[in-house]
């Protein structure tokens, strides 16, 4: 990567690293994990957007991240209904 390149890219290459670490860290805290969870740097190196591989994962993962999404969905929901539940 060119010099140029190497500083214009560098918010990205840090967003890019703490959205991984960030995800990482949320899904051990509930138990769940995504083995392959990875930046592609190759890819950013080439085009400058840094992109998350979320890669492979077994069943019971998927389905363990696929429930905490569904309760943090519904948990979001309720917070945006009305108090009086109209």
């Amino acid at each position: 990567m060119g010099a140029i390149l190497d500083r214009a890219t560098a918010d990205q290459r840090r967003e890019a690293a703490h959205a991984a670490a960030d995800l990482t860290a949320v899904l051990t805290l509930a138990g769940a994990k995504l083995p392959s969870l990875e930046v592609d740097w190759d890819f950013g190196r080439r085009t400058g957007c840094y992109l998350i591989s979320l890669g492979a994962a077994r069943p019971d993962q998927i389905e363990r991240i696929t429930d905490l999404l569904r309760k943090g969905l519904r948990h979001e929901q309720a917070r945006q209904q009305p108090a009086d539940g109209h």
